[in-house]
């Protein structure tokens, strides 16, 4: 069982959006439609069966999750964007709307499904059954450049170098996200503690320090094109770039101080009103983007047998790049 509430930002959401944004999209929107309409979710002690029923502020909702049916994540012929592959890892181009790895209501169509199918039993045992291989991951709706781990030792090392951010040695991630408005400055720093939000559960917020689960949390980010009039633009393209890795941290970031990335329903949800303020092409965008405007563009990392450095870069998803164009047409 998962109950999960209801907060300010959550009024008038549907329930499978909601529930979906607050299992952190480990459960596919058509699974939980699934459960829905068969009964396994109430809202307020009262079973609900219409995955469009609207949620309001305090609505307390549980779901029966069904254990998977095979713990053990078996191979599965799923196209992959291989950017990059020797013995040691393999890099590559992680697709939006595809999860990582298997969890509660994913437990096929993942990444590692389709990582096994392609490098065989090659990959790194550390991360367990569940998770071979698996150095770091990115949100199911987030798009982008990922390496993962064929050897132990690569495992290991790249951990290392994941677990350091960057501090002290050439690890890099970079990331674009079209967010609501423009930061009035070209760059800076966003420094602050992350925890778990005191009135929603599933989401993360800045927090005091004094906080037990509190987390230091630093985003780098520049501005790299303004849509709309220069005095007041209507979104802007921004790059990220991490020097701590917490859980959505660039989407916490950039709602803290006022610019919530397009499409994130969870932290940017008091910014609908934007998307029907925009041209109806660009509001078509957007609707059709279904997700938050978040691309991981650049990765780079000490291989770890070689000890060369190793620096990718993919370009942003058609839908993400759609909304971009329409954009710019402001």
């Amino acid at each position: 069982m998962e109950d999960v509430t209801a907060g300010p930002d959550d009024a008038g959401q549907r329930l499978d959006r909601f529930l979906s944004a607050a299992l952190d999209g480990t459960v596919s929107r058509s699974r939980l439609k699934a459960l829905i309409e068969d009964g396994r979710v109430t809202v307020n002690d009262t079973v609900v069966r219409e995955p469009r029923r609207s949620m309001r502020k305090g609505d307390v909702a549980r779901i029966d999750l069904p254990p998977p049916a095979d713990p053990e994540p078996q191979a599965e012929a799923i196209a992959l964007s291989v950017v990059y592959e020797d013995d040691t890892l393999i890099v590559i181009d992680k697709p939006a709307g595809m999860v990582v790895h298997p969890g509660a209501g994913n437990p096929t169509g993942t990444l590692v499904n389709a990582l096994i199918h392609h490098c065989g039993d090659t990959l790194s045992g550390i991360g367990g059954v569940k998770r071979p291989g698996i150095v770091h991951r990115l949100d199911k709706d987030t798009s982008g450049v990922m390496v993962v781990a064929k050897t132990d030792a690569a495992h290991k090392h790249l951990s290392g170098q994941f677990a350091d951010h960057g501090r002290t040695g050439a690890m890099e991630r970079t990331y674009q996200a079209l967010v609501w408005g423009a930061p009035d400055r070209n760059a800076g720093t966003i420094a602050t503690h992350l925890g778990r939000s005191g009135s929603d559960r599933t989401k993360q917020a800045v927090v005091s320090e004094s906080q037990p689960d509190a987390r230091h949390a630093v985003t780098r980010f520049s501005v790299e094109t303004r849509f709309g009039p220069p005095a007041k633009p209507v979104a802007s393209l921004v790059a990220c770039t991490l020097e701590t890795g917490r859980t959505h941290q660039i989407r916490v970031h950039m709602a803290h101080i006022g610019h919530p990335l397009i499409g994130d329903d969870v932290y940017g949800a008091g910014f609908r009103s934007k998307a029907r303020a925009v041209p109806e092409t660009a509001r078509a965008a957007v609707e059709a983007l279904g997700r938050q405007a978040l691309h991981a563009r650049t990765l780079a990392f000490i291989h770890p047998s070689t000890g060369d450095l190793m620096r990718f870069e993919v370009a942003m998803p058609a839908d993400m790049a759609r909304v971009a164009e329409e954009l710019r047409r402001i």
